[in-house]
């Protein structure tokens, strides 16, 4: 009875700590995450701010070629960090995406020119709101997401050549539906890259690792989010 009991003492004391470093780790996954957001905000708002009260500054990054620039730089950096992580220290790690979130707020001031500021921040609260909800429902479910993988990508696929199709029809009608299929679909992105960052996490992991892996996991996060929030504008966004 005492040897069962000493067991499962050992057992849940094992379970703590590994519960322990699984909340540390996913903090450093939000607190990355949120970083990230609040340098693309913050560099968005000031960027727009400086264009309206310099009319060569906005034409500059709005109206001149630089504007290829700073909206396909972005898409260059997520595959550079998805392809060099590993190989990256992870303070590297760490600044690649800090600069990248940077470069995604320059790429996102065009916004303040479409959509009013208060829908802006509208939207945003409802992205928070609605990205909290299912990333906690990510991170508690005991139900594996695993097999909704598969179909959120092919639905990502789908988006992008729908996306591309409308830039040459313009249809109002297939925009609306491209935006609602896309809240959907990173709506259940959020709750299963949550539960695929969750499942990430290994004790055994060295500090390093462990810093590499949850910088990855809020680079997920964060693309779960901006996407959600772009597609959430484009449905309850009021325009200039």
């Amino acid at each position: 009875m005492n040897l069962d009991r000493k067991h499962m003492t050992a057992a849940e004391a094992e379970a703590a700590h590994i519960d322990v470093g699984l909340r540390n780790y996913m903090l450093g996954v939000y607190n990355h995450m949120t970083i990230g957001l609040a340098l693309t905000g913050f560099i968005a708002l000031g960027t727009n701010i400086l264009a309206m009260s310099s009319p060569a500054f906005a034409q500059l990054i709005f109206a001149s070629p630089l504007k290829w620039v700073i909206m396909l730089a972005p898409l260059g950096m997520v595959f550079f960090l998805a392809a060099r992580i590993r190989s990256m220290s992870a303070s590297a790690a760490r600044t690649t995406f800090y600069i990248y979130a940077g470069a995604m707020g320059l790429s996102l001031a065009s916004i303040f020119l479409v959509f009013t500021g208060e829908s802006i921040v509208r939207v945003f609260f409802i992205t928070a709101a609605s990205f909290a909800g299912l990333s906690l429902y990510g991170y508690t479910t005991k139900r594996s997401l695993s097999g909704m993988g598969s179909f959120l990508f092919m639905g990502v696929i789908g988006l992008v050549i729908a996306s591309v199709v409308n830039i040459f029809l313009a249809s109002t009608g297939l925009q609306f539906l491209i935006s609602a299929a896309g809240v959907l679909i990173f709506a259940g992105l959020t709750a299963y890259d949550t539960q695929n960052i969750k499942n990430m996490y290994m004790e055994s992991d060295g500090h390093e690792v462990a810093t590499k892996k949850s910088i990855m996991g809020a680079l997920q996060l964060y693309l779960d989010f901006i996407n959600m929030f772009m597609f959430l504008l484009q449905l309850f966004g009021n325009r200039e």
